[in-house]
Parts: structure tokens; C-alpha cells; sequence
């Protein structure tokens, strides 16, 4: 009971903390520079899920006939994690401010001139809502990180039913999925913020993502671990690298809506799709076979990749600092006292 309510008490601090690379990025770096600090924060996340691929096996090792043995490398393993997590709430503390002193982008500098009192977030989730494009892409969002958090979990139970005896290989097949997850993400975000072309790459991204699935379920029963690894390394990397194309996409959507609210409903509907995946998937590979899970999770990723094509690229947040929606913004330190013509924003805006 009490580990369970520990983690607990870290779910809920995992809904403060998914939603954070597309805000940071968005309040630190310009609009060259946006999307690749998203993905960097990503890249973040999916290095902490790497490790807890591959260290809990090592520092936990299955010793049935030990209990005792086994209590103890839990305990090591708990103090570890917390020593390491106060340690970054300490320097979070202490080293990071809320925002630069000059905003970096035309669109942070509008956005920084509304008092904050005049911030509702009941609006802005009735905005989001009302918001056709949005909605497109948080349903095929979940439906995308949804699938890829349930191959994650049901992955071993995949391997080992076609490869008996192979745990560890299974957790290295998840490790490879990740890593290369890590990889897409930085190219992913890279492209982003020398193209530009939001949509347009992250419906390619989809596509691929579903061919990868397609690759990945019809040559898990080969009997060549090596392929499998191969495959798990080509569906993490288009998965996992869709994952700060879907936050930026949704920032660019959403303007002025803050980033934090998107990112939050973005990470809202992929749990949810997440849990209804790992449920349907697993109770078909258990009663069928993994063939059949996969193929119902392929299903809803093509489902996904109409949803995304349907979606209208109305990049608001950079038209706003390319200058196309009739801001002139000239930045200026946000707590800066002195009033005077030189020193304030000048805006005139048709948003």
C-alpha cells in the first residue's frame, strides 16, 4: 500500500511535468529554434523512460529465493530515485527562472503584454474545444502515443510469446525502441525549424509510423530476434519522434492559447487512449494472439492518419512572428517600470 500510494503521488506529479517541453520552448527560444528545444525536452522524458528500461532489472534482480535479498535492492533502488528527484527539485529551485528578460519571439512579446489577471482557464479550454483543428489533432494525438504506450507495456508479453525465455531481450528490445525514439525526436524537431511544414510532416510521420506497425506485426513471428530489434528501432523512431511534432503542431493551432493547456489536453487524451489500447490489445493477444492486437492498433493508426489530413495548417503563432498578421513588437525587458515610447511595446494587432 505504501509503494502503491507513493506512485500515486508521481502520476500526478507526471501531469505537471509531460506537459512542460512545449512551454519551455515556446517562453526560452525563438521561433528558429522552437521546435528542436521542444524536442530536446522530449528527448528528456524518453532518456528517463530508457532508463527505467534498463536499470530496474539490474538493480533488481529476480531472486525468488531471497526476499529479504530482493526488499533490500528495492530499497536501493527507492532511495536512489528520490535522492536523485530531490536533488533536481533543489536546483529547479534555485537555478531556473519563470522567463527571460527579453521575450524571444514576437509571439511571446504579445502574449507577455496581456496581464495576467486577465487569464481564464475555463476560456481557454472553451477555446480549444471550439477549435475543429485541435480536435483533429487531439484525438489522433492519443491515438498515436496511445499505441505507443501499449506496445511498450504489452511488448514483453509480445516477445516471449514467440521468443520463450527471452526477458532480457525483451527489455533491450524496449531500450532500442526507445533510444531510437530519442533520435526521431531530434530530427523531427530540427525539420520542424527549418521547414516549417507542420502538417505536412507530421501526417508523413503518421504514415510511416503505421507502415512501421504494419513491418513490426507481420515479421514478429519469424523467429529472428535481430529483425524485431530492427523493426522495434524503426516504429520507436517514428512513434516517439511524433511525439514534439504533435505539441508543436498544437501550439501553432492554438495561438494565443497557452501551451501548457494544449500540451496538458494533448497528454490527457494519449492516456486515455493509452489505457483503452493496453486493455483491448492485451485481452486480444491473450485470448488470440499478438498478430491480432497488433493489427487492431493498426487499425486505429490509419483511422489517425485521416484525422491528421483532415486537419487545416493554420500556423498562427508563426504568422505572427513572420509578421503576416500586422504586428509590429519591438521587445523590451517584461519588468521593465519606465513607460516611455522607447521602452514599451508597440502592437497593433488584427488577433
Amino acid at each position: 500500500p505504501l509503494v502503491l500510494a507513493a506512485q500515486s503521488v508521481c502520476a500526478i506529479a507526471q501531469v505537471f511535468i509531460l506537459g512542460l517541453p512545449s512551454r519551455i520552448a515556446s517562453v526560452w527560444f525563438g521561433p528558429t529554434e522552437v521546435s528542436t528545444a521542444c524536442a530536446v525536452a522530449v528527448l528528456g522524458n524518453q532518456l528517463g523512460t530508457a532508463i527505467g528500461f534498463l536499470l530496474p532489472p539490474v538493480l533488481v534482480p529476480n531472486t525468488p529465493n531471497d526476499i529479504d535479498l530482493m526488499a533490500h535492492n528495492i530499497s536501493i533502488m527507492f532511495y536512489g530515485t528520490a535522492i536523485v528527484s530531490t536533488l533536481l527539485f533543489f536546483l529547479a529551485g534555485v537555478v531556473f527562472e519563470e522567463k527571460p528578460k527579453y521575450p524571444p519571439s514576437h509571439s511571446q512579446a504579445v502574449l507577455q503584454t496581456k496581464p495576467p489577471e486577465n487569464y481564464s482557464y475555463k476560456q481557454s479550454i472553451t477555446n480549444l474545444f471550439k477549435n475543429t483543428p485541435f480536435l483533429l489533432l487531439l484525438i489522433s494525438y492519443g491515438i498515436m502515443t496511445g499505441t505507443f504506450y501499449s506496445v511498450s507495456t504489452l511488448l514483453n508479453q509480445m516477445i516471449v510469446t514467440h521468443y520463450e525465455g527471452e526477458e532480457v531481450n525483451a527489455g533491450r528490445i524496449g531500450l532500442t525502441l526507445v533510444v531510437a525514439g530519442m533520435v526521431g525526436s531530434i530530427i523531427c524537431g530540427l525539420w520542424l525549424d527549418y521547414t516549417k511544414t507542420y502538417k505536412q510532416t507530421t501526417l508523413i510521420v503518421y504514415i510511416l509510423s503505421f507502415i512501421g506497425m504494419l513491418v513490426f506485426t507481420f515479421t514478429l513471428d519469424l523467429g529472428y530476434l535481430i529483425v524485431v530489434f530492427v523493426t522495434g528501432g524503426v516504429l520507436g523512431f517514428f512513434m516517439t519522434g511524433y511525439l514534439p511534432l504533435g505539441f508543436e503542431f498544437a501550439v501553432e493551432i492554438t495561438y494565443p492559447e497557452s501551451e501548457g493547456t494544449s500540451s496538458g489536453l494533448l497528454n490527457a487524451s494519449a492516456q486515455i487512449f493509452g489505457i483503452l489500447f493496453t486493455l483491448v490489445q492485451g485481452k486480444l493477444t491473450t485470448d488470440y494472439s499478438p498478430r491480432a492486437g497488433n493489427l487492431f492498433l493498426c487499425a486505429w493508426i490509419f483511422v489517425g492518419i485521416i484525422l491528421t489530413a483532415l486537419i487545416k495548417s493554420d500556423l498562427r503563432r508563426h504568422n505572427v512572428n513572420s509578421g503576416i498578421m500586422n504586428l509590429d513588437v519591438k521587445a523590451v525587458p517584461v519588468d521593465s517600470p519606465v513607460e516611455s515610447e522607447s521602452t514599451t511595446l508597440k502592437i497593433q494587432s488584427t488577433l
